[in-house]
């Protein structure tokens, strides 16, 4: 990896971990929004133990599991999940210093969730996006992975579910309603978050002059493309298909070039989340 795609990953790190913070500390934990995961179970061990806040709780148990990381997990335990982990943790507490808080910020609990949701999810799509995590039960999902037959994924989310559901005893049915609320807005944001960061184009182009349009996607817009020869079902005349993977912007511009130059050119564009490959995603 050079230096430029580095400072890029660390750029994104710290910007997706400062989402997660903000989002956990200025809205989950003033309105006891337990949604699963390291921060639903700090704000009720902060509730049955009022003597500490879910602030301090939500370090101790990351710290734990980063520990547990690097005695079960070994190399498999990804430097950046422990920047993020601790970048987590720190900031929680920083906020809680710089800016404490006794009550929610207003007085809109739906307001409230949709932020409280919002942000870390938004946050960890970032991460997720780029093979990192702020740890805590990501790294609880390693271990079993490693060490068990089970399946990881349902065992997450039935902790989640039961972590959510133990507001209704300890917060009340609003606050145990909500949280059951905001674990399932996560569940869904988060993967469309990740789609959506991802999202390409697929370009397949029906023309019978190729060269020129080759010529500019591969030297003006700096991608590959593939070519090859096929005959029209009706008129049986012979055609050339170009298939290439563009961002967005390029598609747009792709799409102005075949305007001006070939506007008899056939254009098929589909968006994609997964193309793998150079310029793309690391498969």
């Amino acid at each position: 990896m050079n230096m430029k795609q580095s400072v890029r990953d660390f750029l994104l790190m710290t910007l997706g971990t400062a989402l997660v913070s903000a989002g956990v500390y200025f809205f989950k934990f003033p309105n006891h929004f337990s949604m699963g995961g390291v921060s639903g179970l700090a704000i009720l061990l902060g509730r049955i133990f009022p003597t500490l806040s879910p602030s301090v709780f939500n370090g101790v148990i990351n710290v734990a599991f980063l520990l547990l990381g690097f005695l079960f997990l070994n190399r498999s335990f990804g430097l950046r999940t422990v920047y993020c982990s601790l970048l987590y943790s720190g900031l929680v507490q920083v906020f809680e210093w710089i800016c404490p808080l006794s009550a929610p910020l207003t007085n809109q609990k739906m307001l409230e969730l949709f932020f409280a949701v919002i942000l870390p999810a938004l946050g960890s799509a970032i991460l997720f996006n780029i093979d990192s995590s702020t740890g805590g039960t990501d790294i609880a999902a390693l271990i079993l992975k490693k060490f068990s037959g089970l399946d990881v994924g349902r065992a997450l989310l039935v902790c989640d579910v039961v972590i959510a559901a133990a507001a209704l005893f300890l917060f009340g049915i609003e606050a145990g309603l909500f949280s059951l609320l905001g674990l399932a807005l996560k569940s869904v944001l988060v993967d469309s978050v990740i789609e959506s960061l991802n999202r390409r184009k697929s370009v397949t182009i029906i023309t019978s002059n190729p060269e020129p349009i080759c010529t500019f996607i591969t030297q003006m817009l700096g991608r590959g493309a593939t070519v090859w020869e096929g005959r029209g079902a009706y008129t049986h005349e012979t055609h050339w298909l170009i298939l290439t993977a563009l961002s967005r912007g390029q598609a747009v511009v792709l799409r102005r070039y075949l305007k001006e130059n070939d506007p008899r050119a056939f254009l098929l564009v589909t968006n994609s989340s997964e193309i793998f490959g150079k310029g793309f995603l690391r498969a």
